[in-house]
């Protein structure tokens, strides 16, 4: 779910969009296979859940939001984003406040 990189982590994201709010889920699937399933709080519409998740994503692991990029799944519901400037550490610890 969270890979090293040379500019950062990657991490895989499996999007809900149309919910109440946004919110982390949980895990979707296991192994190499974990998605980090999150909710999101607009349509898939003209890309703005892939917005609200990019503003998700940099409020979780605080970053500006130009460090946050999406590499591949614009039109699906898994996603990888591109977390700069983040070692894989710093996400897992981060990431675990939010996943009990």
């Amino acid at each position: 779910m969270i890979r090293a990189t040379a500019d950062g982590v990657t991490i895989v994201v499996r999007a809900h969009p149309g919910a109440k709010k946004t919110a982390i889920l949980g895990i979707y699937g296991e192994g190499a296979q974990a998605q980090l399933k999150i909710a999101v709080q607009a349509p898939p519409v003209e890309g703005k859940a892939n917005t609200v998740l990019i503003v998700f994503l940099a409020d979780i692991f605080s970053l500006p939001r130009n460090k946050v990029e999406l590499l591949t799944g614009e039109l699906s519901r898994s996603k990888v984003f591109l977390l700069r400037g983040l070692t894989q550490q710093q996400a897992e610890t981060l990431l675990s406040s939010f996943i009990s």
